[in-house]
C-alpha cells in the first residue's frame, strides 16, 4: 500500500508516512466485518444463499446459554423507573470530579495499571472510575511523554451509570463509556511483544452442507406457486435447510465483552438490512431498495464495517495522534454460492446493497445516539486503532511498560462470558410486486489488517496535535493520580 496524498509527499515531515512502520500500522488500523444476504424471487430464482457477516454483541442485550447458543435479548425499560433509580444511585455514589462533563479528559494507561496492581496486592476491588475509564466516551487522542514515560489516551468524558437497558452510559450525553475490559483486550491484541493476529475476526458461518441443502430448498421453492400466506412456510423451509450457523472468533477471546459487542452489532445490522428490525433512525434497508429481478442475478451480499475517520493526524515527532470523524462505515460486496455450497466473491455490489451501505454509513452517527450498541462498536474501533498506534510506535518499549497486569488473564481476567458458538439464521420473507423475496442474514468478520483509506492520513501541519499534547502536562500529576481534566 502506498500513501497517495500529495501534500504528504511535499512535506519534510512526511517521511514517517512513507515508512514501512507506518504502512504496517495502516494495515492494523482497519476493522472489517461482513454479512451475507441471499434473495430468491418467485419468477427469477436466486442462485444461492448463505451468510457471513460483521459483528457485534453487548452485555446490554446479549444472552448466551451454556451450550453457546447466541441470542439477542434487549432489556426494555418502558416506564423509565429503573433508569431513574440507577441514575440517582450513581449520582450519589460517584466522585464529584468524575461526574463533571469534560471535553478533554486524559487517562494515563500505564499509571492506571500501576494503581490497579497496588489495589490487587492489597486485596481491594477495582473502583468504577477505573472499570469505566474515567467516563471517556470516545478516544480522540493518543500521546506519549518521554520525560514522564506516560502513555495517555484522551477524549470527551462525563459521569456515568448503568441505564435501564443495561448499558453503562454518560449521565448527560447517554453515550456508552469505554470499558477497561475492552481496552485490555485491544492492548493484548497489539501488545509489547510486537505480535498481532493476522486477522481479528468474529464470523458467523453456515456450514457447507447447510448451504448445499439451502440450494436444494431454493430449487424446490422455485417450482412452487407462492401465495401471500405461504411466507411462514417458506421461511421455515429455508431455516431448517440452512440449520444452525457456527460462530468463530479469532484474534481475541470469544469469552470477552469485546467479542460479544461485535457479534451483537453485526446481528442487528443484518436484521435492519433484511427488514426484520426497524432502526430508531431512518435507514433505507436492503430489502426496501432491492429490485427482485436485479437481485436474482447477484443473490448474495456481503456487508462489513470498517473505520471511517475523516482524518488521522500524527505529530511530526510521532509522539501524538488525533482521530477525527465518525469512526465506522458500512461497505459490501456481492457473493455467489455454488451448488456444492461454496461461497465466492464477485468484487461487485448491486444498487440495493450499495444504497443500504450508504444510508447506514450516513446515519451511523445518529444511530449511535439512539442505539448504544453501535456507539460501543465505534468505541472498539477507537481502542483498537489506539492500541495499534501504541504498539507500532513502540511506546511500550519507550515507557518500559510490559503490560504485566492488563496483559495477563490471571492478573486481570476479561474472559468472563460464555463463548458464543452457534446462532439460528435470520430469515425474512416479503412480497414485492409480483415477486416473493426471502433475504437470509449471515454473520460477521473483522479484519484488522485491512488499511484505513490513505487519503485520511495527514501530517499535522497545523500544530493542533502538538498544542493538545502540551495541554496534557502529566508532570503535574499527584502521586497515584491516573486521570485528569
Amino acid at each position: 500500500m502506498s500513501v497517495q496524498n500529495r501534500d504528504l509527499n511535499r512535506t519534510p515531515q512526511s517521511s514517517f508516512f512513507m515508512s514501512k512502520r507506518f504502512l504496517k500500522l495502516m494495515m492494523f488500523m482497519a476493522l472489517a466485518m461482513f454479512v451475507c444476504t441471499p434473495m430468491l424471487s418467485a419468477q427469477d430464482g436466486g442462485d444461492g444463499d448463505g451468510g457471513d457477516g460483521d459483528a457485534a454483541g453487548n452485555t446490554g442485550g446479549v444472552e448466551i446459554d451454556a451450550k453457546g447458543v447466541f441470542k439477542s435479548k434487549a432489556l426494555i425499560d418502558s416506564s423509565g423507573v429503573l433508569d431513574r433509580q440507577r441514575f440517582q444511585a450513581a449520582q450519589a455514589a460517584l466522585n464529584k470530579d468524575i461526574k463533571k462533563q469534560s471535553k478533554f479528559r486524559k487517562v494515563s494507561l500505564n499509571r492506571m495499571e500501576a494503581e490497579i496492581a497496588k489495589l490487587k496486592k492489597a486485596g481491594k476491588p477495582i473502583p468504577p472510575e477505573m472499570t469505566y475509564m474515567a467516563g471517556l466516551t470516545r478516544i480522540s487522542h493518543v500521546f506519549y511523554f518521554p520525560d514522564t514515560k506516560d502513555v495517555v489516551i484522551a477524549g470527551p468524558a462525563e459521569g456515568f451509570y448503568l441505564n435501564g437497558s443495561n448499558y453503562v452510559v454518560g449521565m448527560k450525553s447517554g453515550a456508552p463509556v469505554l470499558q477497561l475490559q475492552d481496552m485490555a483486550v485491544a492492548l493484548r491484541t497489539f501488545g509489547p511483544d510486537g505480535k498481532s493476529p493476522k486477522v481479528l475476526s468474529c464470523s458467523i458461518d453456515p456450514t457447507q452442507q447447510g448451504l448445499k441443502q439451502l440450494k436444494q430448498a431454493y430449487s424446490y421453492a422455485q417450482q412452487q406457486n407462492f401465495q401471500a400466506g405461504d411466507a411462514g412456510a417458506v421461511v421455515d423451509l429455508f431455516r431448517n435447510s440452512l440449520g444452525m450457523q457456527t460462530i468463530t472468533v479469532k484474534g481475541v477471546s470469544p469469552k470477552t465483552h469485546f467479542a460479544q459487542v461485535m457479534v451483537d452489532a453485526d446481528y442487528h445490522m443484518k436484521l435492519i438490512g433484511i427488514g426484520l428490525e426497524r432502526p430508531p433512525v431512518r435507514i433505507k434497508s436492503f430489502i426496501e431498495k432491492a429490485s427482485p429481478t436485479a437481485v436474482a442475478k447477484n443473490s448474495l451480499q456481503r456487508w462489513y464495517f470498517q473505520p471511517n475517520y475523516d482524518y488521522v493526524r500524527v505529530s511530526a515527532d510521532e509522539k501524538a495522534m488525533a482521530l477525527e470523524g465518525g469512526g465506522v462505515e458500512l461497505v459490501g460486496e456481492d457473493e455467489r454460492v455454488s451448488v456444492g455450497g461454496v461461497r465466492s466473491g464477485t468484487g461487485k455490489m448491486n444498487r440495493a446493497s450499495t444504497g443500504f451501505c450508504r444510508s447506514f454509513t450516513k446515519m451511523y452517527g445518529a444511530l449511535s445516539e439512539k442505539a448504544p450498541l453501535y456507539a460501543e462498536l465505534r468505541n472498539l474501533v477507537d481502542m483498537s486503532v489506539a492500541a495499534a498506534f501504541i504498539q507500532e510506535m513502540d511506546f511500550y518499549g519507550d515507557a518500559n511498560w510490559d503490560l504485566k497486569v492488563f496483559g495477563s488473564e490471571q492478573a486481570f481476567p476479561v474472559e468472563n462470558y460464555n463463548a458464543p458458538t452457534h446462532v439460528a439464521p435470520a430469515i425474512n420473507a416479503v412480497w414485492k410486486g409480483q415477486y416473493f423475496m426471502t433475504p437470509i442474514g449471515g454473520g460477521v468478520n473483522i479484519q484488522p489488517r485491512a488499511a484505513l483509506q490513505s487519503n485520511t492520513m495527514k501530517v499535522d501541519e497545523t500544530g493542533d496535535v502538538d498544542k493538545a499534547k502540551k495541554e496534557v502536562q502529566p508532570e503535574k500529576l499527584a502521586d497515584g493520580q491516573w486521570w485528569w481534566d
